[in-house]
């Protein structure tokens, strides 16, 4: 990757954001936690409703289109938080304007459509980040650093719970939602920074056997699913996904049982370290109060931090935590599994193109 555009000194890094919706605020509310070194110059949504919400409240300019704002902005980089169908095109016609692309998760919703992100990026010289906040929550980093440390010594099992609620309501906001093309179910969408963790924090998976459905909502995509999993390192895990738990969301959690330690972090979204026990002591276990904290939101409260990293890398200062091709990573992932319970077999990776 040869990126050509210049880092961004003596000025803020300028970001425009593409789509008002529900997630579009943790992006609104991380740049202006970074009001130092970052501002939001434009806005964008086809819903006049949403978009006029945005420019009132942030005193930007507002557009009905990407063409148009990709026409008058003078953004660095372009956020979109748009259905993740559109992803691909979008994050193409950003990159082909010479503009540096954050796309929310999941960076596409086909295993082509993700590799013809990064491509695009890569030959316009730009920056593909792919939001994966999760990564940046103190829980969450405190176990990845004892896996690394090699505190467990040889993991013998993973398994990850996300046992959350999404009524119909929920799916009925929009025509999108639910839909194979545009969002994706329970694993690809809700769950996918958790289908992250599974590579991230415990290494390269070497195959998955997968079986999904859709019990309970009137949508295409699946609301249930459970995977089987099994590493390159010869670690054996699970994973268990429901959009159904009654009456809210109910836990997500990641537990890791190996050969001298054993270690449960859950909550409702990995925010409480619960069980953390490991046969020989070391400093970062006085830090394990101070890594859990409290929240009443699935997303966490990462985004500030993921765009910390995004302004340092535009202002050349630091290399991308999440670029193009990690976010492949776990869309490979997702994939394997979709293609696992469709066909009724395991599926090894990486996959071929």
């Amino acid at each position: 990757m040869n990126i050509t555009k210049p880092p961004v000194n003596g000025r803020k890094v300028r970001f425009a954001v593409v789509g008002c919706g529900r997630i579009s605020a943790n992006h609104f509310g991380a740049i202006e936690q970074h009001a130092e070194h970052a501002e939001l110059v434009d806005v964008c949504d086809i819903d006049p409703v949403a978009l006029e919400a945005a420019t009132s409240k942030y005193g930007v300019p507002g557009h009905r289109s990407l063409d148009d704002l990709l026409a008058a902005t003078t953004a660095d980089v372009v956020v979109l938080t748009t259905p993740s169908g559109l992803h691909p095109t979008q994050a193409e016609a950003v990159a082909r304007a010479g503009l540096h692309v954050v796309t929310e998760k999941p960076m596409a919703t086909r295993w082509a459509d993700g590799v013809r992100m990064v491509d695009a990026c890569d030959r316009a010289g730009v920056y593909l980040f792919v939001v994966k906040q999760n990564r940046r929550n103190a829980t969450l980093r405190l176990l990845k650093q004892a896996v690394e440390a090699k505190r467990f010594g040889r993991i013998y099992q993973v398994h990850l719970n996300v046992f959350w609620t999404r009524p119909q309501s929920y799916y009925d906001q929009a025509k999108w939602r639910g839909t194979w093309e545009l969002d994706g179910g329970a694993l690809m969408n809700q769950a996918s920074h958790y289908v992250d963790l599974l590579d991230w924090i415990i290494g390269p998976v070497e195959s998955v056997h997968a079986y999904t459905a859709t019990l309970a909502r009137d949508i295409e995509v699946e609301d249930s699913a459970v995977l089987n999993l099994r590493w390159r390192s010869g670690a054996l895990g699970s994973m268990a996904v429901s959009m159904l738990a009654y009456p809210k969301n109910l836990e997500g959690s990641i537990t890791i049982l190996g050969e001298k330690g054993t270690v449960r972090v859950g909550g409702v979204a990995v925010n409480e370290v619960q069980l953390w026990e490991f046969a020989e002591p070391h400093a970062m276990d006085a830090t394990i109060k101070d890594a859990s904290y409290q929240t009443t939101s699935v997303y966490g409260f990462g985004h500030p931090a993921y765009y910390e990293n995004v302004i340092k890398v535009l202002r050349g200062e630091a290399q991308p935590e999440t670029d193009g091709r990690e976010g492949l990573r776990s869309l490979e992932l997702l994939i394997a599994a979709y293609r696992s319970s469709r066909e009724g077999k395991r599926v090894n990776l990486p996959l071929e193109l």
